[in-house]
């Protein structure tokens, strides 16, 4: 039975980790038979979104951890605590999270600097060929953990393709239920509700990403 490392950086679309790409990540895994362990760095956000108006909530602090919580019924542990020893493969869900507090993305751009714990871990991982899968803005660390070259996408937003190239990766158009694949380093990617209008339509790549990561293990 593999076992899958998935990575939260929160809880709502706009601060935190995508719910629905998070609960539809482990759902395919448990469906798949696979053995997981979720975490999330114990940091605070970068801020906190109130998402009833989509506006920043002035004032307010959250922990990326504690949030993460919230979605996997308190079965989760810091970030810290992962080693890629322990793990087949490790998976992280879209969210703004993605971008804000495991990079730092949605500031930097294409300038982006990944967080610590996540970047060691990570990077252990491919460094020993095992597979990992990134999903909706995820996919824009892909060369800062694999390195110059490596393939990815996000979809098809231009503007978004430009900054991940700068980064130093190959952005490759995809459509919303398609995944791109670099077999060389093992990276499975999907735009998921980067394109996604509906949580059928997210559903359909993340499980053939899951599926595929799950094939490179």
């Amino acid at each position: 039975m593999a076992k899958i490392a998935v990575v939260l950086s929160g809880c709502g679309v706009y601060d935190g980790a995508e719910i629905y790409e998070s609960v539809l990540t482990l759902m395919r895994l448990e469906q798949k038979q696979a053995n997981v362990q979720v975490f999330a760095p114990d940091i605070q956000q970068l801020h906190v979104i109130n998402h009833l108006t989509a506006e920043v909530a002035e004032g307010q602090t959250r922990n990326v951890l504690e949030e993460a919580a919230r979605i996997v019924r308190g079965d989760i542990q810091a970030l810290s605590q992962a080693s890629a020893n322990d793990f087949d493969a490790l998976i992280i869900p879209g969210g703004f999270g993605a971008a804000k507090n495991l990079s730092d993305f949605a500031l930097a751009g294409s300038e982006l600097v990944v967080n610590a714990e996540l970047l060691t871990f990570a990077k252990a991982m491919r460094e020993v060929n095992k597979p990992i899968g990134l999903i909706c803005i995820a996919p824009a660390m892909s060369a800062a953990i694999c390195g110059e070259g490596v393939q990815c996408t996000i979809g098809n937003d231009a503007d978004t393709a430009q900054a991940i190239s700068e980064t130093g990766a190959q952005h490759i158009k995809c459509v919303v239920n398609e995944i791109c694949v670099d077999d060389k380093r093992k990276l499975v990617t999907t735009p998921a509700y980067m394109l996604a209008g509906s949580i059928n339509q997210a559903a359909e790549g993340i499980f053939n990403l899951v599926d595929k990561v799950l094939d490179l293990v």
